[in-house]
């Protein structure tokens, strides 16, 4: 049932992969994965976790007792639920009706998390159509008059960039995949420039330390500072970002298909006048800003800023369209961009998200940790490899499962200990190689998956044209840095 689980994961993948070969969307592919893997841990537990399913409850608590002990951090979770307070024993149940809860507590707080991250993204959508609602795309779009393939993937890229250091990598792709919308009217440029959008979004939130859920573990939890991680993997990350964009400079030429000047056709039944055009663009910028901030000082979850941001925009037009007719205040309001909203985005990601946490229930990531510490070694290595292996398995996980195998060394910690001190070079290159590597798959990255589901980017697509870009690109970041600090 163990193998069982990566099977169900790798076929729910393929199906991903090959969604337009075989015609079913890539949503109901990961929901159905997601689910099936749950299912398979449901059915298997004895096997997959270990445990003895005609064990008495004393004797299952006896065993909960001996997996508190254990510095492996998958059996410690399990024994803290079984005899660490979670589960309190009532005097009825049966040892499979106890780990049928655990398998649920397990569910519940990864759902927690995916929550989260689902809600964030809602809110965003959400303020981006807002913003496209009232025309405020306009705001940056008439600013751009250039149509060179070469110098518009330049000004998008570096907009893309620095935007995703300030407000963060999944943020900027959605903000970007509508400015996009707005600029292109050619399917093969808009992928093209989504692919870049794509590494350059995550290269731009590597560095930062609100830039990537990553990033953000890692400073939280006290393994990087924000100074020190800045100054350290500015110059690799925009290595990383500029080395596809210089290839593209010498490969791409002529012009894009513009729309430039053209005027969407709801736009002009209803238009909206500059001052509500300008006020909703700055005003949803500023929104979006303020998450960090908010989270700096509150300490709440990203999503709570992302809310905060959508009311606040919200009452704004609300109170900024109350005197229009009902047709005409419904296309400008909140209700008339939800029905914008990609839906089936959302889905996709929950999907694929709640197959992943299966995975790490089941000891499968923490599995693949170890393997990789005991086969290689080197913290370099290691690295990279969990770089390129967050391009298939979210990187939330992996790092996770990173920050979990390897203690913060005291500092004044010599030998291979100062690599784990704060600011050692095994965390800051962590955060490079998580932050980075995602890019060399479409959905090895929040910013991927959002750009995949706006932009309807086919993943074997991104496979041919992006993904060989964005590998040399992490590649040629992961050695200046190794130069930098390293020799």
């Amino acid at each position: 049932m163990y193998i069982l689980m990566v099977i169900v994961f790798v076929v729910g993948y393929l199906a991903i992969a090959l969604e337009h070969p075989i015609k079913i969307d890539k949503a109901a592919s990961a929901l159905l994965t997601g689910v099936l893997c749950w299912t398979v841990l449901v059915f298997g537990a004895g096997d997959i976790l270990n445990i003895d399913m005609g064990h008495s409850i004393s004797q299952l608590i006896e065993q909960g007792e001996l997996l508190l002990k254990s510095t492996d951090k998958h059996w410690h979770e399990l024994g803290h639920y079984i005899s660490g307070g979670v589960y309190e024993y009532r005097g009825d149940e049966t040892t499979p009706y106890v780990i049928g809860h655990f398998i649920n507590h397990e569910l519940l707080h990864h759902l927690s998390e995916i929550a989260s991250i689902l809600f964030f993204l809602l809110g965003a959508m959400t303020i981006v159509e807002l913003i496209d609602a009232h025309e405020g795309f306009a705001v940056v779009t008439d600013k751009i008059t250039t149509t060179s393939r070469v110098k518009l993937l330049w000004i998008i890229c570096i907009i893309t960039f620095f935007f995703s250091a300030a407000l963060d990598n999944l943020t900027t792709a959605i903000v970007m995949a509508a400015l996009l919308k707005k600029l292109l009217k050619g399917k093969e440029d808009i992928m093209l420039f989504g692919g870049m959008v794509v590494i350059a979004a995550n290269a731009g939130g590597a560095w930062s330390p609100i830039g990537d859920v990553t990033t953000i573990m890692l400073w939280i939890k006290g393994q990087i500072t924000a100074p020190v991680v800045i100054g350290t993997l500015i110059i690799p990350s925009m290595v990383c970002a500029l080395v596809p964009l210089i290839y593209l400079s010498f490969t791409l030429k002529g012009n894009v298909k513009s729309k430039l000047g053209m005027v969407e056709s709801e736009h002009l039944t209803n238009p909206t006048t500059p001052a509500e055009r300008n006020t909703v663009f700055f005003t949803g910028l500023a929104c979006l800003l303020f998450v960090p901030v908010f989270k700096t000082i509150t300490h709440l979850e990203p999503f709570m800023g992302i809310l905060f941001g959508l009311g606040v925009l919200w009452t704004l037009t609300e109170i900024m369209h109350r005197s229009k007719n009902h047709e005409e205040k419904s296309e400008k309001s909140v209700l008339g961009a939800l029905k914008k909203v990609d839906t089936a985005s959302v889905f996709f990601f929950m999907g694929i998200l709640t197959a992943v946490a299966a995975l790490q229930t089941a000891g499968h990531l923490v599995e693949m940790a170890a393997f990789l510490q005991t086969s290689i070694g080197d913290i370099y290595v290691i690295n990279l490899a969990i770089g390129l292996l967050s391009s298939i398995v979210d990187n939330v996980p992996l790092v996770a499962g990173a920050i979990g195998m390897y203690e913060i060394a005291p500092l004044g910690s010599t030998g291979e200990a100062a690599f784990f001190m704060v600011d050692g070079a095994f965390w800051k290159f962590l955060a490079y190689c998580a932050g980075t590597g995602g890019s060399c798959l479409i959905i090895g990255s929040a910013a991927g998956v959002a750009i995949m589901g706006i932009l309807k980017i086919d993943f074997i697509w991104y496979l041919k044209k992006i993904s060989g870009l964005a590998f040399a690109g992490y590649i040629a970041g992961a050695a200046t840095y190794y130069v930098m600090f390293a020799l």
